[in-house]
């Protein structure tokens, strides 16, 4: 808020009293002045009161009209923004003023007011400061009235003009001294006491191309990765890719001072020069141009079109060339990375691919990171490589993969984690899935699998062979969760039960009474006789019993079955452990060990087949209690 000076309302010294002076002005700060400076005086010293006061308006653009002077209900109308607006309507006020020296105790000396405004004086506010006091006494409105307009006037603010606001304030103040009688202000407090017309902002235009702000928007606390270039910008189907907002000139306003606000012509410099293939939908109005993606894919500039195209081919992706590539998995592009060389990276260190396929034709370099929904590695990748995707196919794998569908021609010393994972030769590592097949199994390799093992040919040794129904993290997660589930509802329903026993007590001791209670108000009913208070009372109270048993009841049926529930979830977790199948449709070589781990008891079996022994299936039974992992027919 601006802040206008409109002099002290107190003096702290003795200063020269001047001789009234009687005059008219259409700025009263002016006149203060000037007689201040005629005078030798502190303009501070001075006041003055207001003997009249008049409004005149011309309208004419040519500027020849005389000065009319407005009524009261002329003024009134000036609410109408229609003539306020028109750039060819003027307005001003002349006033009869007195001037004379500061009395030293004036009306509402305890208030301590400023007069401020915003940059456009469109707004006018009334500044009471800290310490002020107010005493209600019969002229108070009248007095606040005319202390307010001083204070604008002194500011070159119209009174009586805009002040629909200022009546309010007068008002509500007015309320609360008559309720009141004093009010203190502990803070400082602003209010508005006039508001004119403001203008409407001037809009430039303005391009913006949202598809290149998606990819820059990062959290204040991220770090910036200079590897993330946005070589690759994704775009989604119906996504808005570039706004153009349309150039519009504002609308015009009036200050408080009567002074016309013109407003400025808007700037353009950003009309599209660029057009749009049939990928991309375009849809206009008065106020913009938005440019949308009608099909997934990634944003092309060329030749001054825009367009989308979903297959992309490059030589390698590194820090040099295209830095990490990020798309949304939902955009249909497609990479071909095709770099071959064994002696290279087709996918640098360090670099970062999502995308919706990714076809690698050679080797994926130190802690690069892959995410897609399908993905193709020809080469190798690196043991401190990781890549996440729903289809997967590696040649040689030596770091983690995780996947719905995997599939690894070579897997050396890597870690995969999946659904369903085949291998077509291991040769050391860990394998995690709910069915794993392997065609040829070398040695120092670990199975955990919560359904199947399938082995083709078995020829090294020291492998060992997991059963798990909590193969996965998110079948661990889910079984703690309902670990911690269970705990709670049981405990609710012991809770339950013990409150049910209390009320079933509660309502077999008194049921003698009840039925006894019960008898007596039906004869009082049918005798006609008005029926004591005291019986009516207990007998409410026993039906809210038996009503709050009823519920009790059906809410311990409900927990119940929700315990039942939980603990079916946790039998066929167990359960399923005695229908996994462990595999080998080979003979049994070197050292292998089975292990078959149950939920509850938490225990291990374990079995070690003998060597050049030809069981096909393997699996668990229970028998008296104990476990015991026995051959299978299937």
């Amino acid at each position: 808020m601006a802040k206008v000076k409109t002099g002290d309302t107190k003096s702290s010294k003795t200063v020269k009293e001047i001789q009234p002076v009687v005059l008219r002005t259409d700025n009263v700060a002016k006149e203060l002045m000037r007689i201040a400076s005629g005078y030798k005086v502190p303009v501070s010293s001075l006041d003055f009161t207001l003997l009249g006061l008049q409004t005149f308006s011309k309208s004419g653009a040519d500027n020849t009209e005389d000065w009319v002077e407005l009524s009261s209900d002329e003024l009134r109308e000036l609410d109408d923004d229609s003539q306020l607006l028109s750039p060819s309507f003027q307005i001003k006020q002349t006033y009869e003023i007195e001037i004379f020296t500061l009395k030293q105790t004036p009306a509402l000396h305890t208030l301590n007011l400023s007069i401020g405004a915003n940059s456009l004086m469109t707004k006018v506010y009334l500044s009471i400061k800290e310490g002020s006091t107010l005493e209600y006494y019969d002229d108070f409105a009248k007095d606040f009235t005319f202390l307010i307009n001083k204070k604008k006037l002194r500011a070159n603010v119209m009174i009586n003009i805009f002040d629909a606001k200022m009546s309010e304030v007068v008002n509500s103040l007015r309320a609360k001294l008559q309720v009141n009688g004093t009010i203190v202000f502990h803070k400082k407090e602003i209010l508005l006491v006039a508001e004119a017309i403001d203008p409407a902002p001037t809009i430039d235009d303005e391009l913006i191309l949202h598809y290149e702000l998606k990819q820059k928007e990062q959290k204040e606390s991220d770090r910036i990765d200079y590897s993330k270039r946005g070589y690759l910008l994704s775009a989604v189907k119906g996504e808005l890719l570039i706004e153009y907002i349309k150039a519009k000139k504002g609308d015009p306003g009036r200050d408080c001072r009567g002074n016309f606000i013109e407003p400025l012509e808007p700037k353009i410099s950003n009309e599209p020069t660029f057009s749009v293939s049939e990928n991309i939908e375009v849809v206009e109005d008065e106020y913009k141009i938005l440019y949308k993606a009608k099909v997934n894919g990634y944003v092309t500039f060329e030749n001054a079109i825009y367009d989308i195209k979903t297959d992309v081919e490059v030589g390698e992706i590194s820090f040099k060339t295209t830095g990490s590539i990020e798309t949304d998995l939902d955009a249909d592009v497609s990479i071909n990375v095709k770099e071959k060389d064994v002696l290279k990276d087709a996918i640098g260190m360090g670099m970062e691919v999502e995308v919706n396929e990714l076809h690698v034709e050679g080797n994926v370099g130190p802690n690069a990171k892959i995410r897609s929904m399908k993905a193709t590695i020809d080469g190798q990748t690196h043991k401190s490589s990781t890549i996440e995707s729903d289809v997967l196919n590696i040649n040689i794998h030596k770091g983690k993969a995780k996947g719905r569908e995997v599939h690894i021609t070579r897997l050396e010393h890597g870690e995969v984690e999946g659904d369903v994972v085949t291998v077509s030769q291991a040769l050391g590592g860990k394998i995690k899935a709910r069915e794993i097949e392997i065609n040829t199994l070398g040695s120092h390799v670990k199975l955990t699998a919560s359904h199947t093992i399938t082995i083709d040919k078995l020829q090294g040794g020291e492998n060992v062979f997991v059963i798990d129904p909590m193969v996965s993290v998110e079948c661990k997660t889910s079984f703690d969760d309902g670990v911690k589930m269970l705990k709670e509802e049981t405990s609710k329903l012991k809770d339950l039960k013990n409150e049910v026993k209390r009320h079933e007590t509660l309502i077999k001791e008194n049921e003698a009474s009840y039925l006894d209670i019960k008898k007596r108000l039906i004869r009082y009913k049918k005798s006609g006789v008005k029926m004591p208070a005291a019986f009516v009372k207990k007998y409410k109270q026993f039906n809210e019993y038996y009503e709050r048993y009823d519920k009790l009841k059906l809410e311990l049926k409900q927990k119940e079955d929700k315990v039942e529930l939980i603990q079916a979830k946790f039998s066929s977790a167990q359960n399923s452990i005695f229908e996994a199948r462990i595999i080998n449709n080979d003979r049994w070589r070197n050292h292998n060990e089975i292990i078959f781990k149950l939920i509850d008891p938490p225990m291990e079996v374990t079995y070690v087949p003998q060597h050049n022994s030809a069981i096909k299936y393997l699996g668990l039974k229970e028998r008296d209690e104990d476990f015991y992992i026995v051959e299978m027919e299937k």
